[in-house]
């Protein structure tokens, strides 16, 4: 599959969790709902990995991927769900925004990666400007508990250190391999941490919203999104796959005003229209410059 392909089904699918996270844990305990999430991904990883024929290599260095890789699965996941109950869909997409800060800083000390040129530093300024217009409401009307946000931004910092720590890792895998690899070895912990945080079903509290959103982050976001994950990670340096997180408040946003009531305004607009400008510059302003220069 294209990096370009991979990387459109990654930012609509990351525009659609947030969404999905917060109607996954209306009848659903947190804990019980990533599980569930989980469960319905690694099933059907199974199928898809049995009648592809695919490797999945089981050496050090393969385990070393699966684990850094769920770093970001549990860690990101199990948090952000214990949020979603008081904090809104459209501020969920907005702290990942931070995701790109937090991983080109972990990718200097990490990686060795170049430091943020002058004019990539504006762009990120004025993204995160653009990300504060298109949640201006949101963050002024929404009673969001502290400790939500708190959770929210541990839940960044463990999806930015896993994106960045994959890269340490040199071997030569099938993106499929990776995301089966990493569900087998992360589901177990999502199992633990249900029956410690809750243990319970209560069937009877269950809706059907609840269960589809389910159905579809396991499939989508866990399989399918992961999946398209590591294949740009694979061919992308980890900074730029985290900027495709400037991308999805917008679109996040506005799915929550379309199907879940929530408001839309003309900060929306005004921030989309920044971030888009924003991730233009960072992307080509380096490579403008030299060949205005060179003229």
């Amino acid at each position: 599959m294209p990096v370009k392909v991979s990387y459109f089904l990654m930012v609509l699918i990351w525009s659609t969790t947030p969404l999905g996270i917060v109607w996954s844990s209306e009848s659903v305990s947190p804990s019980l709902a990533v599980l569930m999430r989980m469960l319905v991904g690694l099933f059907i990883g199974a199928l898809v990995v049995a009648v592809t024929n695919v490797r999945v290599p089981w050496s050090k260095q393969a385990c070393l991927l699966y684990a850094y890789s769920s770093i970001g699965i549990f860690g990101g996941m199990l948090l952000s769900y214990m949020a979603a109950r008081t904090v809104p869909s459209g501020i969920i997409s907005l702290m990942f925004g931070l995701a790109p800060i937090l991983s080109g800083l972990l990718a200097q000390q990490l990686l060795n990666e170049p430091k943020f040129s002058l004019i990539k530093l504006i762009a990120l300024a004025s993204a995160l400007v653009g990300l504060y217009f298109v949640s201006y409401n949101q963050v002024q009307n929404s009673q969001t508990q502290g400790l939500g946000l708190v959770y929210l931004f541990m839940a960044v910092c463990f999806f930015s250190l896993s994106g960045v720590m994959i890269k340490r890792v040199r071997i030569a895998i099938h993106p499929m391999a990776t995301t089966f690899g990493a569900l087998v070895f992360v589901t177990p912990l999502f199992f633990i941490a249900w029956w410690v945080l809750d243990g319970e079903l209560n069937i009877q509290n269950w809706n059907l919203r609840s269960l589809w959103a389910i159905g579809y982050l396991g499939l989508f976001g866990s399989l399918i999104g992961a999946l398209a994950y590591f294949h740009v990670l694979q061919n992308l340096n980890a900074s730029t796959v985290a900027l495709t997180t400037l991308i999805t408040p917008s679109f996040a946003i506005g799915l929550g005003a379309w199907l879940n009531n929530e408001p839309l305004s003309k900060e929306l607009i005004i921030g989309a229209a920044i971030i888009v400008i924003s991730l233009g510059f960072f992307q080509f302003g380096d490579k403008y410059l030299k060949t205005k220069s060179k003229r």
